[in-house]
This record gives C-alpha cells, structure tokens and sequence, in this order.
C-alpha cells in the first residue's frame, strides 16, 4: 500500500496479513481527504484503530502537527514502527494499547479522529458516545463500518459513501454549537 498525497506519496506503508486488517483502499482514502482538504497543516489527528496505519501516515504526509496511533495488537504496532522510521515521521506517535482503554484515560484535544474498528463488533456508537472528551470544538471524525452509522446529536453527518462492503462517513462534533471554525477544517466539505 502506498501513501497517496502529501510529502510521503508514493512511499509504501508496512501492511501485515491479518484477517481482520481491512486497510482503507486508495479511492476511498482520496475521497475522504477531498472531503477534508488536501492539506491538515498544523491538526492533531488520531487513528483509533490504526492497523496498517494509512490514515494516520496519510494525514501526517498532508502537514498534521501530531498524529497518534492506537493500536492493540504487537506485531501491527511493530510494522507502524517500522513505517515510521521509514519515512521519518518525527510528529507520529504509536501507542500500544486497547482503543478504547486508551481513549478512557486520553486527556489531549484532537481535530480529527479516524474511526475504523474491526468488523461484527457493533463498536462504533459506544465509540462516537465517547469521543467528546477528546475532540476540538467542530472536529471531524471519519468512521468507516459494514453500515451507515446513526448519528445522534450532537453529531453531524457532512459526508457518506459506500464501496463494496464498507460504508464512511464524514462526521462533525457540533457541540459548541456553531461559530467560527478554530480547526483550520474547510467547512465546506
């Protein structure tokens, strides 16, 4: 796999054969950062369940300040390593731990968050219940699973798409009500 815009692109991620590692396709990682804007100058990003960790290496390509990925499993948190050092992605740091374990004790403020759990766990809504503490005022959040996600307020829905058995959604943390955008997120997407 490879990384598709940005200062790395061309660059090759690690990805290992794991069944239940779905690493988000290149038409679908080229939509969503359509959706965001090309560039996330400056923004702390967060790859929740990062897996081969193509979103996160991606937003750090395209200019994100800091981005964390969680990841559980050894081996996957080793190849992230290997991809980092690789590319010299001073601004990555990779996290071995339960996403939501992790999350539960998280103190920083995100901009945008990528959501991608494994499959058949039903994750997402408890995961987008718990999310507040850790979002910037009208963050965005990515989500990808086998059907569209409900969102409930405060939550909006900015984009969806669907590509063979994987549905993403854009979504915007609406919590501060409105206003100026502090993110640096077009809010035109």
């Amino acid at each position: 796999m490879r990384i598709i815009g940005g200062q790395w692109r061309g660059r090759r991620i690690d990805v290992l054969a794991r069944p239940a590692l779905r690493p988000t396709p290149d038409r679908v990682r080229e939509t969503l950062f359509n959706w965001l804007g090309q560039r996330l100058d400056g923004l702390a990003c967060l790859d929740l369940f990062a897996g081969s960790g193509a979103l996160g290496f991606e937003a750090a390509s395209r200019g994100a300040a800091r981005v964390v990925l969680v990841e559980r499993d050894r081996a996957a948190a080793a190849a992230l390593a290997r991809t980092r050092a690789a590319l010299g992605a001073a601004q990555v740091e990779i996290v071995r731990a339960d996403a939501r374990a992790w999350l539960a004790r998280a103190r920083e403020r995100f901009d945008v968050v990528f959501l991608d759990p494994p499959f058949g766990h039903n994750a997402v809504p408890p995961l987008l219940a718990g999310l507040g503490a850790v979002l910037a005022p009208r963050a965005r959040v990515y989500v990808e699973a086998p059907a569209p996600v409900a969102v409930p307020a405060p939550w909006r829905e900015l984009r969806r798409g669907a590509g063979g058995q994987v549905h993403y959604q854009l979504l915007e943390w609406a919590q501060d009500g409105g206003g100026d955008d502090p993110s640096g997120i077009p809010g035109n997407v």
